[in-house]
């Protein structure tokens, strides 16, 4: 069972601990949120990483890499994620549990420790961030964003959010533009690190087997030396009316064309309404018992893979296939169908039940892994009641058939993009 507390270092700092003696190991992460900015995304992007590379106590990476290999082999983790339109920038680090220590260190309040020296305590020449691990961090930056271009399924649902986004920041990549990143200096770097530790909204987490006291007081001790008066306020746009239907199609030499279908649903956090909207996403393409699989995929052969997401932050759903290119127009014609299917209420009590159970097993296997405990509180971070698992699934579990056809019914086509290959197998 896991015990949960939550506790405020200072102005825009809050500190949750969850702990879970089951584990052997351990987690901290701590995540700094600002306000999606085009003109800033991609510095900020690069900085958890370059970040991670050093401290002025571990001077290179080489030193950094000795000091985890003394604490039992610890591991050392940057990423940058969006959560609705706000950038999620991450620093964490997994290590054993004090308990099983050979002599009895603080693996938790050594590993704290460590975090706040590369995070407070950055190694700069001349005023600025070194040259070759800035160089390093952008290229490695552009290697990512080159990846994702690569993952024809990523880039074709980027591309339909960036195109239904497009007057909204989270239309904006998370790591923004290869040629922003190109442009950015040493000095640019230190900016966004200065303003991060200033005016970032910031939540640390403690995860499973460990000592979250130790951990706090590292912290609070390393804030007290920063001036904190001014804090980001983080907030998302929810559009809920679609005045005109986007229809993008793009040509590329791939294998596979992509059909990426965004959906504005009116429904997003911190509304209660979420759960039916979860739930119905997942009764019409979440599961391999949903209609979009059975359907699109099963019955009809009109693609390879269909599913649904929905992004509650935003309060927008996607549908994404892929498909060969004679059949682009029938997947996307059935998939409305389908979902014209849930408005009307055409779902069985076997179908309801069915999707309870799949979203249910789900969220009882959040808490067998530290990250994906981490991923399930960070992303209730702007709800005003924070939920565990075994909370929301019992909310699920409460979601009517009604409320089901309701949320459905506000559900409205917003873009159509189609990657279309010129390569068919």
């Amino acid at each position: 069972m896991s015990e949960i507390n939550q506790r405020v270092v200072c102005n825009g700092v809050d500190f949750q601990s969850i702990q879970n003696t089951n584990f052997k190991t351990m987690r901290i992460s701590v995540h700094f949120m600002l306000p999606i900015d085009k003109n800033h995304i991609s510095a900020n992007a690069v900085l958890p990483a370059l970040l991670c590379r050093a401290s002025k106590q571990y001077p290179d990476y080489t030193k950094l890499s000795q000091r985890l290999s003394e604490l039992y082999g610890a591991s050392l983790n940057a990423e940058v994620q969006k959560l609705g339109d706000t950038q999620l920038l991450s620093i964490s680090t997994v290590g054993l549990a004090d308990q099983f220590t050979l002599n009895g260190e603080s693996v938790s309040k050594e590993l704290a420790e460590l975090l706040c020296s590369i995070i407070f305590d950055p190694p700069f020449e001349n005023g600025a961030f070194r040259e070759e691990d800035f160089n390093q961090e952008v290229r490695q930056t552009i290697e990512l964003i080159d990846s994702e271009f690569n993952d024809k399924r990523i880039y074709a649902k980027h591309r339909c959010e960036e195109i239904m986004c497009d007057k909204e920041p989270y239309g904006i990549p998370r790591f923004g533009s290869k040629e922003a990143v190109r442009a950015l200096k040493p000095n640019d770097l230190k900016e966004a690190w200065s303003y991060l530790i200033a005016h970032a909204r910031i939540r640390i987490m403690a995860l499973g087997n460990c000592n979250p006291d130790l951990v706090f007081q590292g912290f609070q001790t390393a804030f007290e030396k920063v001036d904190r008066s001014q804090v980001v306020t983080c907030s998302s746009d929810i559009i809920t009316d679609v005045k005109e239907i986007k229809d993008v199609s793009e040509p590329m030499e791939v294998a596979q064309s992509k059909l990426v279908m965004g959906f504005r649903t009116q429904i997003a956090a911190p509304q209660k309404e979420i759960t039916a909207a979860k739930l119905m996403t997942a009764m019409f393409g979440g599961t391999p018992h949903s209609k979009l699989f059975l359907n699109v995929r099963e019955k009809m052969s009109l693609c390879y893979y269909c599913a649904a997401r929905y992004n509650s932050s935003k309060g927008i759903m996607t549908v994404e296939s892929g498909v060969e290119t004679q059949n682009i127009e029938a997947a996307k014609n059935e998939i409305l169908k389908q979902l014209e299917e849930m408005k009307q209420g055409h779902f069985t009590e076997e179908e309801l039940q069915s999707a309870k159970l799949s979203v249910c097993n789900s969220y009882r296997t959040i808490g067998d892994y530290l990250g994906s405990t981490e991923s399930w509180y960070i992303s209730q971070i702007f709800m005003p009641d924070m939920q565990t698992p075994e909370q929301a699934a019992k909310e699920i579990s409460k979601v009517t058939r009604e409320e089901i056809i309701s949320a459905a019914q506000k559900v409205t086509l917003d873009t159509i993009y189609r990657l279309v290959g010129t390569e068919e197998e």
